[in-house]
Parts: C-alpha cells; sequence; structure tokens
C-alpha cells in the first residue's frame, strides 16, 4: 500500500511553531495554498488550502525560514486524525505530515548576510534524518 503526498504551493500565515508537553518534541503547522490545475467557468483559478505538520529538525527548520507568502514543496503522508472540539463535538480533519519540505523562494540579496542566516541558496545542505519523523 502507499499514502505518498506531493504539494507545492505558498503558504497562507506563518508556521506556527510548538513543542509536545512531556517529552519537549518541536512540531510545527502551516497551511499551503495549491493551485488546481483548471480554471472554473469564470475562467478564475482556484486553490486548495492543505494543512501541513513537520516534526522535529524539519519543524524548526520550517518554523526559521518559511513565512507568509513562501513558496515550498512538502511531501509526506495523508493522515486523517479525530479530535472532540471544546464543545465535545467530534471532528475530522486531514493533514500532510511532511517528511520532507523544499524552499522554493530564493533569498534576496539584501537577506543574504551570512551563509547560516540565509539558507534558500543552500536549503539541500540542511540536514533532516530519518530521526526527524516521528513514527
Amino acid at each position: 500500500m502507499l499514502n505518498q503526498v506531493v504539494l507545492i504551493g505558498r503558504l497562507t500565515h506563518d508556521p506556527e511553531l510548538r513543542y509536545t508537553a512531556g517529552s519537549g518534541v518541536p512540531v510545527t503547522t502551516f497551511t499551503l495554498a495549491v493551485d488546481r490545475p483548471f480554471t472554473n467557468q469564470q475562467g478564475e483559478r482556484e486553490a486548495d488550502f492543505i494543512k501541513i505538520v513537520t516534526w522535529r529538525k524539519q519543524a524548526e527548520n520550517c518554523a526559521n525560514y518559511l513565512k507568509k507568502g513562501s513558496q515550498c514543496a512538502a511531501s509526506g503522508r495523508l493522515q486523517i486524525r479525530s479530535f472532540d472540539d471544546s464543545q465535545g463535538v467530534r471532528r475530522k480533519v486531514a493533514e500532510v505530515v511532511a517528511n520532507d519540505v523544499r524552499f522554493l523562494d530564493r533569498p534576496r540579496r539584501s537577506e543574504q548576510s551570512s551563509p547560516e542566516e540565509a539558507p534558500g541558496g543552500d536549503v539541500d545542505d540542511l540536514e533532516v534524518s530519518g530521526d526527524d519523523v516521528p513514527f
């Protein structure tokens, strides 16, 4: 069986970095706006808004280097989970748990003060190992 998702889109808001209770594992969530490959009857291109979840070092990298409007590619697995909301109603949410996020925007020259501060040109140098995935 195969559960593999690959998306390219732009962030709708800045990533939200949190830490799990107890173990303190970093987790970042953000939403990608992904254009549909066709236009509607009015000739407008519609988009889907897909929640992305990253863990550990990948989560920290996303929180540090992505922002609203950034373009990125995310690959991982589709996950459907259930939870009880504040009124006790059972809800379901679909999200992509990404094991690889590629930053597709290039930083502006004025932002490139040092290699450590601007990884956009050397994104492939960011190390993410299998230990960074929570499963």
